[in-house]
């Protein structure tokens, strides 16, 4: 009876602890949203701070989360709850949803968002108001749209429930991450998954910010479970809807399709086929847009920054994709070797493709956090912080020595840096625990 009582008084502290931090989140989450909708006041020493006290806020909710102190249902109330407040926020220090938005009433109008530029529609007193206003502010108008056509399907649905509206997205793409929520507390521990539910990065990018990436990465998540499962036609069929989303899901399709049967090959293709199919043949992919993307974009990248100090792009990328596809296929073998099939290391393989590539956005880390919850590691957790550094560009710094899109040196090393020494604490506490092993 003592001991019982002991236990439960134990716990009770521990469970304030969760709702406490929880309670924290949701009051700075609500500042955050105030600032957005009222960008003049914003800096981002205040958009730090307030984030910051969302990640510490999480830590110490992490650290009292056990069975006992937090149940699914209460993760799920607080997670919805903070998603709920960055819905009646605006975007924050983004302007890709107007791309979203102005693809989905192309995809409307015309049945295809691809083959045309949007800056070939300036000055055409054809398109209303709304939509010009939309127009007027899509990034890199010269460019076609690089999104696949599972998230145009996405921004046709936006379209027709609310045209040119980011709030549909942002619920959108909230709920997908609920559902994301769910599928992990399937496959890993709760404490984990709360680092997710609860992650500054997640909310930020997705009920803020309304990226798509979801889409693609709970496809990816739900193709690896059913290929666990041994669903296969299922796991195949999603695995092709995630690719449709964004190239990213090519990094696992080895992954999932070897050793299977010719025809799960076949089923891949034609679920492929029939994503691109209708698009292609009307003229136009998001291969238009990819192709400028690859070859002109850079963006907070760690190592093609450092090479490109001595070597020029092309040279850069030849060395750095030569050695990806080395590791990867060394990762690929090695996780053949197992007798029987089992999620392959995500967080390894987007964590590597993430430090070779030109244009590391913060949003990219979607696809690797699940990864992350499978897979804990300090290094992987302590990207997900770091890389909202990378919003400290020259227009936000309203900065006269630093351009527009640049990043200043400090930030970069700051960010990087940071995860290196968070690795390296990782492998002395594996070789630790071998040691003792």
């Amino acid at each position: 009876m003592n001991i019982a009582l002991n236990s439960s008084s134990r716990h009770v502290p521990l469970s304030w602890q969760v709702d406490g931090s929880g309670l924290v989140c949701a009051i700075a989450y609500s500042a955050l949203a105030w600032f957005s909708l009222h960008p003049e006041s914003l800096t981002l020493s205040i958009y730090y701070v307030l984030l910051g006290t969302c990640l510490l806020a999480t830590l110490i909710a992490f650290q009292g989360a056990d069975e006992k102190a937090i149940t699914p249902l209460k993760l799920l109330c607080w997670a919805a709850c903070f998603r709920l407040i960055g819905v009646f926020g605006d975007p924050l220090w983004e302007d890709d949803f107007f791309r979203y938005l102005w693809d989905g009433y192309r995809f409307y109008e015309t049945g295809s968002p691809y083959g045309i530029a949007p800056s070939a529609f300036f000055g055409d007193a054809k398109i209303p108001a709304k939509f010009y206003a939309l127009l007027a502010q899509v990034n890199y108008p010269d460019v076609p749209t690089i999104y696949g056509p599972t998230l145009q399907y996405t921004f046709l649905l936006a379209h027709l429930i609310a045209s040119s509206k980011v709030w549909v997205l942002q619920i959108l793409y909230s709920l997908t991450d609920m559902a994301m929520i769910l599928l992990l507390l399937r496959l890993a521990n709760i404490r984990w998954v709360l680092l997710y539910a609860w992650s500054p990065l997640v909310i930020k990018e997705l009920a803020f910010t309304a990226h798509p990436d979801i889409v693609g990465a709970i496809l990816m998540m739900f193709a690896l479970y059913f290929r666990q499962k041994n669903k296969l036609a299922i796991a195949v069929s999603v695995l092709a809807l995630s690719v449709g989303a964004k190239v990213f899901a090519l990094l696992m399709a080895p992954f999932v399709l070897w050793r299977l049967a010719f025809r799960y090959w076949c089923l891949f293709g034609l679920v492929l086929l029939a994503l691109y199919g209708p698009f292609v043949w009307q003229g136009g992919s998001d291969m238009a847009g990819l192709l400028v993307f690859a070859r002109e974009w850079h963006f907070n990248s760690s190592i093609y920054s450092l090479l490109r100090q001595w070597l020029d792009s092309l040279s850069v990328k030849f060395i750095l994709g030569s050695v990806f596809i080395l590791i990867y296929a060394a990762l690929f073998w090695q996780h053949q070797k197992a007798s029987a099939w089992k999620i392959p290391r995500g967080d390894i393989v987007f964590g590597l493709f993430l430090l070779v590539a030109p244009v590391v956005n913060a949003w990219y880390l979607i696809w690797l956090l699940p990864f992350a919850v499978l897979f804990p590691a300090l290094w992987s957790w302590t990207f997900s912080a770091t890389v909202l550094l990378s919003y400290s560009i020259g227009i936000n710094l309203n900065s006269t020595e630093v351009a527009f899109f640049e990043i200043p040196l400090w930030v970069v090393v700051l960010e990087y840096g940071t995860v290196i020494i968070a690795a390296c604490i990782d492998l002395w506490l594996r070789r630790i625990s071998a040691i003792q092993t």
